[in-house]
């Protein structure tokens, strides 16, 4: 069954719902899961951020935790590519290395498996949402840290004002949607 929807960003858009003050007041949380659930809009959302790296001989694709699992784990089986989780601290069983990162109150980590990249690995990085940048630059920081070549990173959703682009000036950065 198809939307009738011809351009592909008004299709996505069209299935992604707004949640105005979530999680909290003055917040509107852009809602993927009814993208997800839309058979058309995840296929087509999965093409959109695969295609710019289909030439690029991407050998792993690294999905943020969480959302970034599903639309990652896609991305890599499109792309032929191997997918590894960045995971919060303690999440992962075996030895880690970890990346720290400021947020508006405090700091966050992020940890990825030691053995996860091996030198030189072409990298894609997924998400659903550039915000402000940080968990995307810590993501970065940690595929450097194992000798990985970041060839991009790449989001369903790029919140424009809150300029997260502005922390991410050593990859290429291409997100499907502008907010």
């Amino acid at each position: 069954m198809t939307s009738g929807i011809k351009d592909p960003m008004d299709l996505l858009k069209s299935k992604i719902r707004h949640v105005p003050d979530f999680p909290k007041k003055g917040i509107l949380f852009y809602d993927i899961t009814t993208l997800l659930r839309d058979r058309e809009g995840f296929r087509v959302a999965i093409d959109q951020m695969a295609a710019p790296y289909a030439d690029k001989k991407i050998d792993m694709v690294v999905g943020i935790e969480s959302r970034g699992f599903i639309l990652g784990a896609a991305v890599a089986d499109r792309l032929k590519a191997g997918f590894i989780p960045v995971r919060k601290p303690g999440k992962l069983p075996s030895t880690t290395v970890c990346e720290t990162y400021d947020l508006e109150y405090g700091t966050d980590s992020l940890e990825l498996h030691q053995d996860a990249i091996e030198p030189n690995q072409r990298v894609l990085i997924v998400d659903d949402l550039l915000a402000t940048g940080g968990t995307a630059r810590a993501t970065a920081g940690l595929v450097r840290k194992l000798g990985g070549d970041v060839q991009g990173l790449a989001f369903l959703i790029e919140l424009s004002a809150l300029n997260g682009r502005a922390k991410l000036t050593k990859e290429p950065v291409f997100s499907v949607l502008q907010y």
